[in-house]
Formats: structure tokens, sequence, C-alpha cells
């Protein structure tokens, strides 16, 4: 079993929680500025402060990787798993950047929704990548994951009516560009939640 080969104290799984909870935060902070988009470049600095603690959680727990013996799971998997959660703030982290770098004035609905489903996939893989320092129910797991892989499907769905409206709209083309590369940030932050999942059903059926 799985959980007789973890260890009930471990500074890998600290430092997953940690990194789960300045993502979760960090969507929350994107979610709050797309619905009430004020004191952009302000809100902004203060997410990119969020990923940048991100960032100090995770060249730690890079570097920990690198110096001990005995890992709780195989280390390519804990490397790749330290990654994709990275990986999903920092795209978070860029699609609130190009709001204050492209000087976006307002902000669109689209948008908004499409963060809101970031938000719901990262508090999920939150609670996933917790439930795998105990795992005692393994099905449980799997279930968090297929939960991630269903968010996944349904902003797939989201970005793609968001496009068709946003090609629609009569904004200048210049704006539709800016649009589209913030949709597709968000969107792709999302995907690294779907691959954070595939880490997790790995090492679940693998050790279970």
């Amino acid at each position: 079993m799985l959980k007789r080969l973890m260890p009930k104290s471990d500074e890998f799984f600290d430092a997953f929680d940690a990194q789960c909870a300045v993502t979760v935060e960090g969507a929350k902070m994107l979610h709050a500025l797309l619905t009430d988009y004020r004191d952009v470049a302000a809100r902004v600095q203060a997410l990119r402060e969020v990923e940048h603690r991100g960032d100090d959680v995770t060249h730690a727990a890079f570097n920990r990787l690198h110096k001990e013996f005995i890992t709780p799971f195989d280390r390519a998997q804990i490397h790749t798993l330290l990654s994709r959660i990275d990986d999903v703030l920092d795209l978070t982290n860029a699609a609130a950047a190009r709001l204050h770098y492209y000087e976006i004035e307002t902000s669109q609905p689209d948008a908004a929704e499409l963060a809101r489903l970031l938000v719901l996939s990262a508090e999920k893989v939150q609670e996933v990548v917790a439930a795998l320092r105990l795992i005692k129910k393994p099905e449980q797991i799997l279930a968090g994951c297929k939960d991630i892989k269903r968010l996944e499907t349904q902003t797939d769905e989201a970005l793609r009516a968001g496009m068709s409206r946003l090609f629609k709209s009569g904004l200048d083309t210049l704006t539709i560009i800016k649009w589209k590369e913030v949709y597709d940030l968000i969107e792709t932050a999302t995907d690294k939640c779907n691959g954070v999942a595939n880490v997790i059903e790995g090492v679940v059926l693998e050790h279970s």
C-alpha cells in the first residue's frame, strides 16, 4: 500500500500543500480582478508577489529533491508534480500581467468565466494533492482527478464559446489579439491542472 511507503511527516508534501495554497490564492486574485476591473497595476503586482512566493517554495523543493536519498515516491513524479503545480501559477500570473502590459481598459465576461473555472480547478487540485499525503482512500483521489478532467473539458468549451463571441464582438483587431492571448493563458493554466491530475493518477495506480 502507498500509505506504508509514505512517511507521515514529509517536507515534500509540505511543499505540495504550500504550492497549492498560493496557486489557489493567485487564481482567486485573477478572477477577482476580471470581475471587478479596477486598480489593475496594483492588483497585478500583488499577484506577481504571490507568484514569487510560489517560485520560492518550488525552488526549495527542487533543491531538496536533489539532496535527499529517500523520497515518498518516484523522483521523476515528484519533479513533474512540482513543475505542473508551479506552471499553473506562472500562467495565472502571465495572464494577469498581460492585462497591465497591454493596457486593457475593460474586462470581458468570458475572461472572468475562464478564471472562475481556473479557481475551481486549482481548488480541486489542492484537495487531491492534500489527500495524497495520507492515502487512505485511493478511489476518492482518483474521483477528484476525474473532477479536474471534467473542469478542463468545461474550460475548453468555455474557451471555444468565448473566442467565438470575441471574434464577433466588433472590437478592434489589436484588442481581439490581446484578449485571445489572455484567454489562451488561462485555459492553458487549467490544462496544467489536468497535468497534475495525470501525475497523481500515476502515483496512486502504481502504489495503491
